[in-house]
């Protein structure tokens, strides 16, 4: 398996993480769940660092070059990540849970509840 994480200092953009937020909500997620290969992606933010990214897992055989929904974190950001890498998956592990979680992450809670 293979991880790549992207990472983008917002510092020299005009957006925002909950700018990102109502992006990831309205249109930034459900494009990704038709890629193959990939096993898992999920968005990150640091709020005191003002940086976002995302992660994303891939079976050591998927096949990048293949196409993908586009990079509009890109675009409305106005550049690349600050900081991008792909590397080696060692090991993966599962907690003990209840199966799939109703949890779809701050992007999908009321602005009232988001952190």
């Amino acid at each position: 398996m293979k991880a790549a994480v992207s990472w983008w200092d917002l510092s020299g953009s005009h957006q925002t993480i909950d700018s990102l937020r109502v992006y990831l909500r309205d249109e930034g997620v459900d494009p990704w769940t038709e890629v193959r290969g990939m096993r898992l992606k999920f968005w990150i933010s640091d709020r005191q660092l003002n940086r976002w990214g995302a992660v994303m897992l891939w079976d050591s055989d998927a096949d990048l070059t293949q196409p993908m929904p586009p990079n509009r974190a890109t675009e409305l950001i106005g550049y690349p990540p600050t900081d991008r890498m792909m590397t080696a998956v060692e090991a993966i592990v599962e907690g003990l849970h209840s199966g799939a979680t109703s949890e779809r992450g701050l992007a999908f809670e009321t602005a009232g509840n988001a952190s």
